[in-house]
């Protein structure tokens, strides 16, 4: 059975009974479609065809977090030596025009651009990500409060690149309302992080005693905006450091197809369950409204395929399994 037969097929599913839990079907598509792989990324990535056509990087900072599978505590020489391996697999793996994401502390934009360049990327924009929350105060120094994220392609170009147009809150002084929004900048001052502790909202994952599942989940608005303006439907999607899933919970709602590689069994499964019992949460239409002025929106977000939504949220008890 072909992809776009099971896609069809889960379609009448989805308008003629709600979803509990996964169906045969829909296991079937989320294996073809959505790969996990529960390996350390450096050996994952030699697996993979050229297939890819869009990464999020998103590693771990080498900041001494406390990490199940990953030491967090590399010497700078090594960590940035194993940055710079993950860098070039990918681009091994991405077709030509594909783009990479890399997030990173602002300290280390440096290191970031210097290392995309010698893995044969072209730096394209350093996208600064000013979070809603307040700024984490430092002695001597100002207060921090944006990360950076480096977009940059495989080739001179991106094969992909929508233009998508928002429509924030007019500045107090503008007199006149805008008629179509206006296009997203090089600054992300519209999205919200996950912040620590009960300030993080519905979208973070909890376990049964209501503990962060992970404290370093992205938000979905995150990851939303990089798939929309650099794929189409159809096209690959990378996460390397998978985490929770978020990339791939977006890639599912926007008919993009997903590769996660995470080292935890623990996420690995967690993963899994986020795919199969979308939580309401985890729905991304309630930002529809937000991209409207973006011309082709319908075509560009895939929405003729509506993952289906388990509308109850439940804590992560289904997260608790081992590999």
């Amino acid at each position: 059975m072909s992809l776009n037969k099971i896609r069809s097929l889960l379609q009448k599913q989805r308008r003629s009974v709600e979803f509990v839990g996964c169906s045969l079907l829909l296991f079937i598509f989320l294996k073809l479609v959505h790969q996990i792989l529960t390996s350390n990324c450096c050996s994952a990535l030699q697996t993979l065809p050229k297939t890819v056509d869009m990464t999020f990087l998103d590693p771990p900072f080498n900041q001494q977090k406390d990490y199940a599978l990953h030491d967090d505590d590399m010497s700078e020489a090594d960590y940035w030596a194993m940055m710079k391996n993950v860098c070039q697999a990918i681009c091994n793996v991405t077709n030509n025009g594909g783009s990479i994401y890399f997030m990173q502390r602002e300290k280390n934009t440096e290191f970031v651009l210097r290392i995309l360049r010698e893995t044969g990327w072209e730096f394209q924009n350093l996208i600064i990500w000013k979070k809603r929350t307040s700024a984490v105060p430092v002695k001597g120094k100002y207060g921090k409060q944006y990360q950076v994220i480096v977009y940059a392609t495989k080739g001179e170009r991106a094969k992909t690149f929508h233009r998508l147009r928002i429509n924030p809150p007019s500045p107090a002084h503008f007199k006149v309302p805008r008629e179509n929004g206006v296009f997203v900048t090089d600054v992300w001052d519209d999205i919200r992080e996950l912040t620590s502790g009960y300030f993080a909202g519905d979208e973070a994952l909890r376990t049964a005693d209501g503990e962060r599942f992970h404290k370093q989940q992205s938000p979905l608005a995150l990851l939303l905006r990089m798939i929309l303006t650099s794929t189409n439907v159809g096209d690959t999607v990378l996460d390397p450091f998978a985490g929770t899933g978020t990339t791939a919970v977006t890639a599912w709602q926007t008919g993009r197809k997903s590769i996660s590689i995470e080292i935890d069994p623990n996420n690995a499964e967690c993963i899994k369950s986020r795919l199969k019992n979308l939580r309401e949460a985890d729905n991304i239409q309630k930002y529809y409204r937000d991209y409207t002025c973006t011309e082709d929106l319908a075509e560009i977000w895939g929405s003729e395929w509506d993952a289906p939504v388990q509308r109850k949220t439940k804590n992560l008890e289904l997260f608790s399994a081992t590999g």
